[in-house]
């Protein structure tokens, strides 16, 4: 005898079942692949110092482009507000992502051309030539400084939008300040807490190197090795296990940034590298952000950068702790 066929009720509530079932396995691809890549949506949040609310919300992708292009900048002792200008020229451009395609041969955070001599493809495709091509034409500028910034950009850029980079120069205006670290404790990401790393502690020191270089590390008080081709071993600060230690001692240098700003940039940069690097905490001038918790705020550590009376020591440093 043939069984009975489902009843209506039961056949919905199977629907129902299966359907719940592949929903549950969509979000778990979405939290895998958003684990592997370090995430496409916000991970990293700045904030305003003026403590007016002001926030500007992006991902670890976003944030590590940010960096570099900030740290390029400021390796050439270039002002704030060139930084400020070509990072917001890059939200326009690329949104801050180092793209392979773009309108006719454009490539890369800044959408320059290959035809129009800003280099070749592979070049254009690295953030530190690019930045550095972008900061080459922007200083040319006269009185670029003083201009609107979105004339500025322009000069540079010669779009055919040219009012299109003023929507970004408020949130290109909270990251410069946070990633030039006038702008203490204001920036916070994610990260990734327990991940494999791929390199550990070698991996964050070959990347603090090709972003700020080694004289510009060393100007903040690193200490490089002789070695004329940067590696890994480069710095070679206190090494501990996980523990990159970066001391930042100098005096003001000649772009006029105190100790407190190049720390406090170091301390940024580190965050923003967070999930890219497997940077489980950094801590500097009595603070501390860690990552993995739920607000990742920069909380109090004791007895880092302060002196017997609690002030903040001049001689402090950056530790960076990574996965191993």
């Amino acid at each position: 005898m043939p069984e009975p066929s489902p009843t209506p009720q039961r056949r919905g509530r199977l629907f129902r079942v299966g359907a719940a079932f592949v929903v549950l396995l969509a979000v778990a691809g979405y939290l895998v692949v958003q684990y592997v890549t370090g995430g496409t949506g916000p991970g990293c949040r700045v904030v305003s110092a003026d403590s007016d609310g002001t926030t500007y919300e992006f991902t670890p992708e976003q944030a590590v482009n940010a960096a570099t292009i900030t740290a390029v900048g400021t390796a050439r002792g270039l002002p704030e507000r060139a930084v400020t200008i070509a990072l917001a020229t890059a939200l326009q451009e690329s949104a801050l992502r180092n793209i392979d395609h773009g309108d006719r041969d454009s490539l890369g955070l800044f959408q320059q051309r290959p035809s129009q001599g800003w280099g070749t493809e592979q070049e254009i495709m690295d953030p530190i030539y690019s930045a550095g091509m972008f900061y080459d034409h922007l200083i040319e500028v006269p009185g670029y400084t003083r201009l609107p910034l979105t004339v500025a950009a322009q000069r540079v850029q010669r779009s055919g939008f040219p009012e299109a980079y003023a929507k970004h120069e408020p949130d290109a205006t909270l990251l410069a300040a946070a990633l030039t670290g006038r702008a203490a404790a204001t920036l916070t990401c994610q990260g990734r807490p327990g991940a494999t790393p791929t390199a550990g502690p070698d991996a964050v020191r070959s990347a603090l190197v090709r972003d700020f270089g080694r004289d510009a590390v060393a100007q903040a008080g690193a200490e490089v090795g002789a070695t004329p081709t940067p590696a890994p071993s480069d710095l070679t600060t206190e090494t501990s296990g996980r523990t990159v230690t970066v001391p930042v001692t100098a005096d003001t240098g000649a772009d006029g940034r105190s100790v407190r700003e190049r720390g406090w940039q170091l301390a940024h940069w580190a965050v923003a590298n967070a999930s890219a690097l497997h940077i489980e905490r950094v801590s500097y001038a009595g603070r501390e952000w860690t990552a993995g918790n739920t607000d990742s705020r920069w909380r109090t550590a004791s007895g880092d950068g302060k002196g017997a009376d609690g002030a903040e020591s001049a001689a402090s440093a950056v530790r960076i702790v990574a996965a191993q």
